[in-house]
């Protein structure tokens, strides 16, 4: 797949393509195969690309683009161009995308659905991105609580939507019920009422649930497809596999690029001017703290006159205690994004990092001193780094469990700002044990 789409960016780039053998090209892919490869077009490209891309498809291809993405393309697109987009547009769909469309986009879009439609987006749209309110799948097969087995299998015989494995059963005022498998209506006799075949292991998600603890809640149930009610188990829809694996691939993609400080929904290709916005701000905040660590570094400035091989060794130190702190701080911020992390195990989690930092410091403490004496001929100046680092790796082991946990609690995403912060007590910590230390010990 990756090869294909591939074939398929080099194609687009070339000034001479045919529109159709780029159709031919993409009905071997999935919308979201598509869209990424409009993504890795520049601009220009991009839009002659998107003209030769049949009506019919496009939609399903700008819902599964990344939002700056959307919205750069919508900008070049005219009115009458977006009304056609939006003639066939969904409620799931416009929910997707409405936060990165402008008020007036979305009020073209409302215009064109039917009620039913209309409906299921002020249902989804009074939630946030992260409840499953928001995105519920409303092509759920439901059948009366009343009903006998031989009338709930006609149901069968229309399309069965995907991820379906049961039917929901509702009272006469719509509250869920119950869930009945497709194989015990197999089994059953034509005349048995389907309230004497519901699933006694099938539970429900209120719409009110965080998406990752729905997520979880489906992957234990064993099922493709739970049922979603809200706090009057009035059913509203479903909440399926597809939705959940879509879930956590997101969850992840955005921790990665928040380890940069970067939107999950960046383009590739946007403007100049627009990257360079959204990455200087966490550049700004990195030279705050570089600035803070010179000011430390500062406080030595006579050591360092007199011995010269101290700055040539500080960046080993920093270098060191950095590495450390990271390979903490990423175990802590999978642990507390599993739910791993309680106030009960906090210690003995501190305890045996701060162990590990201890036998890891004292082995590559040996090791940089060894190299150091070589290299200087100083076994003071080995004695100092050795000690520089033993202590650093120890600060980084424990920054490295304490800083998540404590932004955790301040509701701010460790992934986001956890490393920024550990560097900065890392660097600053091995610069005056080093300094510090070469000052004692060497003057």
């Amino acid at each position: 797949m990756q090869n294909q789409i591939a074939d398929l960016i080099e194609t687009l780039i070339q000034d001479d393509y045919s529109p159709d053998a780029v159709n031919k090209a993409m009905s071997a892919l999935t919308p979201d195969d598509v869209a990424l490869a409009l993504e890795s077009l520049p601009l220009a490209q991009r839009k002659q690309a998107w003209e030769s891309i049949k009506y019919a498809n496009r939609l399903d291809i700008l819902v599964e683009m990344r939002g700056e993405s959307r919205q750069l393309l919508l900008r070049e697109l005219d009115d009458i161009e977006i009304e056609t987009l939006f003639s066939d547009v969904d409620a799931e769909d416009l929910l997707e995308i409405a936060d990165s469309l402008p008020n007036r986009l979305v009020d073209i879009a409302l215009n064109q659905m039917d009620n039913k439609q209309r409906e299921y987006y002020q249902q989804g749209i009074v939630y946030d991105d992260d409840i499953v309110g928001r995105w519920i799948n409303h092509d759920l097969l439901i059948a009366s609580q009343s009903i006998r087995a031989s009338e709930a299998l006609r149901l069968l015989k229309k399309k069965t939507p995907n991820y379906t494995d049961m039917v929901y059963l509702v009272n006469r005022t719509g509250r869920w019920v119950g869930c009945v498998r497709f194989e015990q209506l197999f089994k059953a006799q034509d005349h048995e009422p389907v309230s004497n075949l519901i699933d006694e292991d099938c539970s429900f998600i209120l719409a009110n649930t965080e998406l990752t603890k729905a997520s979880e809640l489906l992957e234990h149930s064993g099922l493709t497809a739970l049922p979603v009610v809200d706090e009057n188990h009035v059913l509203l829809g479903r909440f399926h596999a597809g939705l959940a694996m879509e879930t956590w691939r997101l969850a992840n993609e955005a921790q990665q690029m928040s380890t940069a400080g970067l939107n999950e929904e960046s383009d590739l290709f946007a403007p100049v001017k627009c990257s360079a916005a959204n990455r200087g701000i966490w550049l700004g905040i990195n030279l705050l703290t570089a600035f803070l660590a010179s000011a430390f570094i500062n406080l030595f400035e006579a050591t360092l006159q007199q011995v010269v091989a101290l700055a040539v060794l500080m960046p080993v130190v920093a270098s060191m205690g950095g590495i450390a702190g990271s390979q903490t701080l990423t175990l802590i911020v999978r642990g507390l994004a599993l739910g791993q992390i309680t106030r009960s195990n906090l210690k003995s989690l501190l305890s045996k990092e701060l162990k590990v930092g201890g036998l890891n410091g004292v082995l590559w403490a040996i090791i940089i001193g060894i190299i150091t004496l070589w290299w200087f001929n100083n076994p003071m100046l080995g004695v100092v780094i050795a000690l520089a680092i033993i202590l650093n790796i120890v600060m980084a082991a424990l920054f490295g469990v304490l800083i998540p946990v404590l932004l955790d609690k301040l509701r701010i995403d460790p992934a986001l700002s956890g490393s920024v912060v550990l560097t900065t007590v890392t660097d600053i910590a091995g610069f005056v044990a080093f300094l510090g230390l070469g000052t004692i010990l060497l003057l």
